[in-house]
């Protein structure tokens, strides 16, 4: 699928031969090494931890730079109609200007497509092609050789960008794996590159909380998982070089360069110094062996991108390896620890393993000298104790001592599980995300997503749970399950039998909702978790686990006698049946119901659903234009939501329309508009949901608005099941005129939920007819921004030397410069000599924005192009052959 910008101009070329050039082209720079690689999905992903880099930058002169997967073209845009591919460049330049105030001049976007806002890894894995976009990331790996990578959350955990996800597990698997020269070894055999190691790997933020000031960060991070290593670096200290800000205050004007995200209108960063927080980051993994007192700003980077504080030179490697991530109480496990010398030997080399008080450690660590370049491995057999708590995570320590005194220290975590184990089924997102933290060897990373599933309010689901015994003997039992209050089950317990060492299995309940007057979504205590504990008997004892069920609101849609009219107006008896609450805040700051809340009611006909939703609101956000009437998130507007069956993992088999009550076009009335947004069929209403009809009433002077809605059922991506259609009523309110809301409510409201169908209400449509057709393929966005068509791109990669994209890279005379010749006040003559035929494209640059462009077909031999190119003194050239691409500059003369 091709996927670039539509930004060709003509121009004239002419052919000047076909043989191959003989002339030798200049050789192509060496590949920028970099101390610290961020890895993201958008421009703005790296924004909290600029302080960071900025500081590492200017103090202790570390490269950073930033792998952006997509430019971000499906995001919202807050001063401009730019999007798709436009949109992209102009978040890319917003991106390279943000960094640039943290020190950071290395940007490398990798040409991936931001679709729209889901919460689906999977889904995200699937358009960036998963394996093409991984073979990237390890290209940039191993050429620029970063000693740290910083990524993002990899888990599913509720509202996380399903991009954020799908970044950060490429982050993950890419510093596994750039090490290994069996994993894209062509990268190795045919592009001379190098495996490469990376020291250590964190992921920004932590799950827990922390004190600001400048003592936050000797003070620590309280993690909710008490084994999380998080290391803060305060944002307080001063920058010389950006005279005297703090980094806070420097982070947050890079922030503000992000001016088409609506963060331009973020407030200054504290002045109070105890007000400034620390910038924290989780360790993921560790290589690189650290001080025993490592401590402050540098304290991610010790031993890795710094010398250890222990004394240890960087490039020193101390890797812990466990036979198995989940041990048994009382049942011994292999523990192996690798020592890797850099460029100079380890003599007496020991390594010590500590484990936790009560449990056993076995085997020598005493590995003599290490070579440089070599390594030695010594074997250890840990046995947890008895009495060690089942469903409690543990650290494993190794120390490194060597004869001139220097030390480090690497962790691992194992976690303690009962010897049969019972877990409620996980959600099909969060068993994909284990399935795969298992296969590329990181389980540890499942520690932050809390079992849930969802349950209409009134209704009966069966609740699977699965069972895996870890013991050496077959063993038989019973599950229990531990249900508040309004909840049954089908039976107080269920047996298994004969579950073998090492297999897994299952009990089913039916669990019921007795109580419907529960409160549902996060109206209810805990964010709306019902608690829940499971019981898992063996002959070696019971295991609980913890989970939890979330109720969703469930409503009858009754059949309308007569269709509703679509004029904006609810006359009485127009609609029946229940009305929906939409005022359950999900997102943003709590506020009164006159600033924002509503109702609806929904009814039904043969062949389409109607709407009315009446909204409570003190002041209008920006009226956008008919032609922005997209990215509805921007603006007061409201938001219905289809699940056709029910059961959809993402959105993209779903139905979502965003409608604006009003547009700026006084010439039509200022009538309403409506586009679907982040579905099965992204785009302009009138093309993506033919026969859709809306209408609206806006209260002069202002108080609100109402809405009515029709949507025929053929618009939408499924046949809908009468029994448990899903269905979600969302509002988003803005009191700014910056395109940008401040707080979103609903009916099925949590953090998220707009890209969560599990997790939006029910209906009952009787007396509706089940359909007969299919579901509809989904139709996604294919337009991303290319590096090729990117002048920043271009001459980055011209004066760093990694390929543009991550992708493959032409030899250096694939394509050459000859000269830039000025012809006249507006045009030049650039003459290119090429060594295969490929695709170029030619920039006029004057250092801070595009004069001219063109492009053209070559084959081998030497052309002649003319270019238009203003005031340019430089052209920029990106040259396509056979998939490889290869960035030039040169001087304009004359």
């Amino acid at each position: 699928m091709r996927k670039s910008t539509a930004i060709a101009a003509a121009v004239a070329t002419f052919s000047l031969g076909v043989g191959p050039v003989a002339a030798a082209a200049p050789p192509p720079p060496d590949p920028v090494g970099l101390d610290v690689l961020f890895i993201g999905a958008h421009p703005d992903d790296e924004a909290s931890t600029l302080s960071t880099l900025g500081q590492w930058s200017e103090q202790h002169h570390l490269k950073a730079g930033v792998i952006t997967t997509t430019r971000g073209e499906g995001g919202g845009n807050a001063v401009g109609l730019e999007e798709g591919p436009p949109l992209g460049l102009i978040r890319e330049g917003e991106e390279r200007r943000a960094v640039g105030k943290a020190g950071v001049e290395h940007v490398y976007n990798l040409d991936k497509l931001d679709f729209f806002y889901t919460v689906s890894a999977p889904l995200t894995a699937q358009v960036w092609d998963r394996e093409e976009t991984l073979s990237r990331v390890v290209r940039i790996v191993r050429a620029t050789k970063p000693k740290v990578i910083v990524t993002m959350n990899p888990s599913p955990t509720p509202g996380n960008h399903g991009n954020h996800q799908q970044a950060a597990r490429l982050a993950v698997e890419a510093y596994l794996k750039a090490g290994d020269p069996s994993v894209f070894p062509e990268q190795v055999s045919q592009e001379g590159l190098e495996p490469w190691n990376p020291g250590r790997l964190f992921r920004s933020g932590g799950q827990g909380a922390a004190d600001t000031g400048p003592d936050c960060e000797a003070a620590g991070y309280r993690p909710a998982e008490p084994t999380d290593r998080v290391l803060g670096v305060w944002a307080g200290r001063t920058s010389p070089a950006n005279d005297g800000k703090t980094w806070a205050t420097v982070e947050r004007e890079a922030e503000w360069e992000y001016r088409t995200q609506g963060w331009a209108s973020n407030p200054p960063a504290p002045a109070d110094p105890a007000k400034i927080a620390c910038d924290w980051f989780t360790e993921i993994d560790s290589r690189a062996p650290y001080g025993p007192d490592a401590t402050g700003a540098t304290a991610p980077l010790d031993g890795a991108a710094l010398p250890g504080s222990g004394g240890l030179p960087v490039g020193t490697e101390l890797a812990i390896d466990t036979e198995r991530f989940d041990v048994v109480p009382g049942a011994g496990f292999e523990v192996s620890v690798q020592v890797g010398a850099a460029d100079r030997a380890l003599q007496q080399s020991k390594v010590q393993l500590t484990a936790p008080t009560g449990w056993q450690v076995a085997g020598s660590g005493d590995l003599g000298t290490v070579t440089p370049g070599g390594n030695k491995t010594a074997q250890f057999t840990v046995t947890p104790s008895a009495d060690a708590a089942p469903n409690t995570r543990f650290r494993l320590e190794a120390r490194l001592d060597t004869a001139d005194g220097a030390s480090g220290i690497s962790s691992r975590v194992v976690r303690v599980v009962p010897e049969v184990r019972g877990t409620i089924e996980p959600l099909p997102q969060v068993g994909q995300f284990r399935d795969w933290a298992a296969e590329v060897g990181a389980p540890q990373l499942d520690s932050l997503i809390k079992p849930v599933l969802t349950l209409g309010s009134g209704r009966t689901r069966p609740v699977r749970v699965d069972l895996v015994n870890r013991g050496t003997a077959p063993e038989s039992g019973v599950v229990r399950l531990n249900l508040p209050a309004g909840f049954s089950a089908d039976a107080p317990e269920k047996p298994y039998a004969d579950l073998a060492p090492g297999a897994t299995g299952a009990v089913t309940f039916e669990v019921t909702n007795t109580d419907p007057t529960l409160p549902t979504s996060n109206r209810a205590p805990d964010e709306g978790d019902y608690p829940v504990g499971i019981e898992t008997t063996s002959s070696k004892g019971t295991g609980t686990e913890s989970a939890a069920l979330e109720l969703v609101p469930v409503t009858v849609v009754e059949k309308a006698q007569t269709a509703p009219v679509v004029d904006g107006v609810e006359e009485e008896g127009e609609y029946t049946g229940p009305e929906l609450d939409l005022s359950s805040l999900w997102e943003g700051e709590p506020t009164g119901r006159d600033d924002i809340s509503g109702t609806a009611k929904v009814n039904f006909t043969d062949d389409a659903l109607h709407v009315v939703v009446h909204v409570t609101d003190d002041v209008l956000g920006t009226v956008l234009a008919p032609e922005d009437c997209k990215r509805h998130r921007r603006t007061d507007s409201v938001e219905i939501t289809i699940d056709p069956k029910g059961t959809s993992e993402n959105t993209a088999t779903a139905f979502k329309t965003g409608i604006f009550p009003i547009t700026d076009d006084p010439a039509a009335g200022n009538p309403p508009c409506f586009e679907r947004d982040a579905d099965n069929h992204q785009g302009p209403g009138a093309e993506t949901a033919p026969g859709m009809e809306v209408a609206s009433k806006v209260s002069e002077p202002y108080r609100g608005y109402t809405l009515e809605a029709k949507i025929p059922f053929d618009v939408l991506p499924d046949a809908v099941d009468p029994a448990r259609m899903g269905l979600n009523v969302l509002i988003y309110d803005s009191d700014t005129q910056d395109r940008t809301s401040q707080t979103r409510v609903g009916w099925s409201t949590w953090n998220g939920v707009r890209g969560d169908p599990y997790r939006w209400g029910l209906a009952e449509l009787p007396g509706l007819l089940p359909g007969t057709t299919g579901p509809k393929e989904p139709v996604l966005p294919d337009l991303a921004a290319e590096s090729v068509d990117s002048p920043l791109s271009i001459l980055q990669s011209s004066a760093d030397g990694v390929p543009l994209s991550g992708g493959r890279g032409l030899a250096a005379d694939a394509v050459q410069i000859r000269s830039v010749k000025r012809v006249d006040a507006e045009t030049a003559e650039v003459r290119l000599a090429a060594e295969v035929p490929g695709s170029v494209r030619l920039f006029g640059w004057d250092g801070e924005q595009v004069t001219g462009r063109g492009t053209s077909e070559l084959t081998a031999g030497e052309s002649v192009v003319r270019l238009p190119i203003g005031a340019a003194d430089r052209v920029l050239l990106s040259y396509e052959s056979g998939g490889a691409t290869l960035a030039r500059t040169a001087q304009v003369d004359g």
